[in-house]
């Protein structure tokens, strides 16, 4: 086996493939990359554990085709400090050599006929743009828990009827929805299932080059396809609550205010909060005012706004989970459905932030629900 390639195309290709190595794993080929060189100047870089597989595909000079299995975090270390220039690369004598500007390493083999084949592709049901599904991924995702002894809240729900997908996540304090459009290859299409959430999101990430990705599935496992990078992962079983008769919220107040401005101001003002204290919002006609600490240590800050649907409101919000949800938007203004104190409260991104609130939003396809604090005694 021989071929050569440029530093940085290896050095990509091979991080790209190791972001599903297991970081510990008592079976030593689970810590290895596949390398095979294929006739016709191809190099197929592939990596799994128990859970998730990637695989990508990049041009290179092959020599002699053929395939090592090597330590795939040192063979990552290794291209990193190689010097910039033509890598030449060959299984030499049981081991694998890499050679580049009179910098040689050498790497000893693994047995890859001891390694599991990567499994199969599921077949595809349809596709939808990489950037707008990064996206979509992204504003879900910090709604997701964190507890691994809940395993299904520590997922995102990816669901498909017709043309429409839907992406879901929820700890139970909060929950954030996003809906956005895709091709399925039938119109008739309809899934629902629940991905790792820190799994989908590197993908969504890893993939967000351009174009299409195209998504299989089957009864356990999710894969994504895109110019020359496959990812495949297992679900995880259950479902998440439904969030349709939690967002149907009755008719409340509603507050309309400048994003990142207030963004800035939560992160400003919580800095006296103590742990998770709450962080209070009073909305009057015109305004909010942001108060956090008790006693001597205290913050504040005023920020115009507007109200509608009560002379005022005041509600108080864990304020790391207010950040998080107002960071999850990307919008220039954000709108706040309010029902009161310890209740439910649903925001929604809002393009201008020199509008009135209107209780009429009409269909988001962004939202993120918070529970309110009940008292800030």
């Amino acid at each position: 086996m021989e071929f050569r390639m440029e530093r940085g195309a290896l050095t990509d290709a091979v991080a790209w493939a190791a972001r599903v190595l297991p970081a510990r794993s008592p079976v030593p080929v689970l810590g290895g990359l596949l390398l095979e060189a294929r006739a016709g100047g191809l190099l197929r870089v592939s990596g799994l554990d128990h859970e998730a597989s990637a695989r990508i595909e990049v041009e290179a000079d092959v020599e002699q085709p053929g395939q090592v299995l090597v330590m795939g975090r040192r063979l990552l270390d290794i291209c990193r400090v190689l010097p910039g220039g033509t890598v030449r690369c060959a299984a030499d004598g049981g081991r694998f050599a890499l050679s580049s500007a009179g910098a040689r390493f050498g790497m000893s083999l693994l047995p890859y006929e001891e390694r599991p084949a990567l499994p199969a592709l599921p077949g595809f049901c349809g596709a939808v743009e990489a950037e707008v599904f990064a996206a979509a991924v992204a504003h879900v995702a910090v709604a997701a828990g964190r507890d691994d002894s809940l395993p299904v809240l520590t997922g995102i729900r990816l669901s498909v009827d017709g043309e429409t997908m839907t992406l879901a996540a929820t700890d139970r304090y909060r929950y954030a929805v996003r809906t956005l459009g895709w091709k399925p290859l039938s119109p008739q299409a309809s899934a629902d299932v629940v991905v790792p959430a820190r799994r989908l999101l590197d993908i969504a990430r890893s993939l967000d080059r351009s174009g299409t990705v195209r998504i299989a599935l089957d009864g356990g496992t999710i894969g994504f396809d895109n110019a020359g990078m496959r990812l495949t992962t297992r679900l995880l079983d259950g479902r998440l609550p439904r969030h349709d008769k939690l967002f149907a919220l009755p008719d409340g107040a509603v507050a309309l205010t400048a994003r990142v401005p207030l963004l800035e101001a939560v992160k400003r003002v919580s800095v006296v909060a103590e742990g998770d204290s709450p962080l209070q919002l009073a909305f009057t006609a015109d305004s909010v005012r942001l108060h956090a600490g008790y006693e001597d240590d205290v913050a504040s800050q005023q920020l115009p706004a507007a109200l509608e649907g009560a002379p005022e409101m005041t509600v108080a919000f864990n304020p790391s989970y207010l950040v998080d949800a107002l960071s999850s938007f990307d919008t220039d203004s954000v709108r706040f459905r309010l029902l009161g104190p310890g209740l439910r409260a649903l925001l929604s991104g809002a393009a201008e932030a020199g509008t009135r609130p209107s209780g009429d939003a009409g269909q988001h396809s962004h939202e993120h629900l918070l529970m309110s604090v009940k008292s800030l005694a």
